[in-house]
């Protein structure tokens, strides 16, 4: 996924910054492409996984230096427990000295190493396949947001839509209760109003915690302390639009982009290439080997007197397997490794091809739902407009006037939770099909 950090989300932290550390109680408004930039650069998830890479990375650089030499300072002491001694003319020789010293250089180079260059090749898949989790987890952080921005904003209208029936319901007990006093109404059209009235207050209060439960999810994903005041921009009907507009649909088996696939068919790379791997403990090595010594043997420990004399060797180490049966037994296991994981891709395909057609078919479900329930809404203004101006006349009940206002207030909700719906399921297909997102 190309994600590019604009100098507008600088300003943004920078806001951030400023109202946690002054307290201030300004609320910081956000849009969903600021509440993403803003979690993909501040979110403990998506550093992590950048560090991930560069540990990759780093593990990378360490297999090339294989390939160079190896230089070592070395030195050694042996005192001899008992000297070697031979007999001669009938008397016992002992040879050498009791303190044997020596120090200096050495160097090693692989010439031929070939579970090296296959380790080279391995890390790179490494890195590839950190690159690839990364951008999972980048695509993740972009679905979770997405769809907490989302889940805020239903909240946020639902609040409303109940809070405006509650002042409604209130006005509505307000006019029966005048009427009651004037007698022109019975005590039950006062009781009615009343207990609808009360039966709204829990619901908006609920509404409300709602509403600072879906802000603080949302501030954790963008990686913000809770006392930061955030609020999200806009309302679900502005995204109604964007249903309609016309747009290539994706094709469910579609899954090229798709991460975890992609990650899978890293894991068998990787066993391929362990696999060749494997292969090389069958292989001779060789390398080259250089020192430069100086050595000292004496019978004493007086280091002044000690004669230092160099030597120096160049030779090739080369070493040819034999047999090992581990090496065969290795090769055996990778192999069923290799058909276990391509068992698991076939399935994981199936899998969210099946995802993909269940997203598809309930964001048309969705939009075929929004338009009726628009529909209803209308229908449910219409009709509470209608009990109102009849109850007004003495025509209608108190009955028919609290009906009209539920069926409006859920003609309200069932609406919002539709776009919502929609909103939530496309939300779900870009993270299947692999989406890229660019922010601007």
């Amino acid at each position: 996924m190309k994600f590019f950090l604009k100098p507008k989300l600088a300003l943004l932290l920078l806001a951030v910054a400023a109202a946690h550390s002054a307290q201030a109680q300004d609320t910081l408004k956000v849009t969903l492409q600021e509440a993403v930039r803003i979690a993909l650069s501040e979110n403990p998830t998506i550093k992590v996984a950048g560090q991930e890479i560069k540990l990759k990375k780093e593990a990378r650089r360490e297999a090339y230096s294989g390939l160079f030499p190896e230089a070592n300072l070395v030195g050694s002491y042996s005192r001899a427990i008992k000297k070697q001694s031979f007999a001669m003319e009938g008397k016992v020789i002992e040879v050498g000295t009791d303190n044997t010293y020596s120090g200096g250089l050495s160097v090693s180079l692989p010439v031929f190493a070939p579970a090296l260059y296959k380790s080279i090749s391995l890390t790179k898949t490494d890195v590839d396949l950190a690159v690839e989790k990364a951008r999972s987890s980048r695509l993740d952080m972009v679905n979770q947001v997405t769809k907490a921005f989302y889940q805020l904003l239903l909240a946020q209208d639902s609040y409303e839509v109940l809070l405006k029936s509650y002042k409604q319901s209130e006005d509505n007990y307000n006019v029966v209760k005048a009427k009651y006093e004037q007698g022109s109404v019975s005590e039950y059209d006062k009781i009615s109003a009343e207990v609808q009235m009360r039966s709204l207050k829990p619901t908006v209060v609920y509404a409300r915690n709602g509403v600072n439960l879906d802000t603080l999810q949302l501030k954790v994903l963008m990686g913000m302390e809770a006392g930061v005041n955030v609020a999200v921009d806009g309302n679900l009907k502005d995204y109604e639009m964007s249903m309609f507009t016309r747009q290539a649909m994706p094709r469910p088996n579609n899954l090229i982009n798709n991460s975890t696939l992609k990650q899978l068919e890293l894991n068998a790379l990787q066993l391929k290439q362990n696999l060749k791997l494997q292969y090389t403990n069958f292989m001779p090595t060789l390398s080259a080997n250089f020192q430069y010594m100086y050595t000292s043997m004496n019978d004493n420990f007086k280091f002044k007197e000690y004669d230092w004399r160099p030597y120096s060797t160049l030779g090739l180490n080369l070493t040819i397997p034999l047999f090992k049966g581990s090496n065969f037994t290795k090769l055996k296991q990778t192999r069923i490794q290799m058909k276990q994981l391509e068992e698991n891709r076939i399935n994981t395909e199936r899998q969210l091809t099946m995802q993909a057609t269940s997203y598809l078919d309930n964001m048309a479900a969705s939009s075929e739902q929004v338009v009726s329930n628009k529909e209803a809404v209308f229908q449910a203004e219409k009709g509470r407009t209608i009990a109102e101006k009849r109850y007004e006349v003495g025509k209608g009940t108190i009955l028919e006037l609290n009906s009209s206002e539920v069926a409006l207030t859920e003609a309200k909700l069932t609406y919002n939770q539709s776009i919502y719906d929609y909103l939530v399921a496309k939300a779900d297909l870009d993270l299947v099909m692999g989406e890229e997102v660019v922010m601007e």
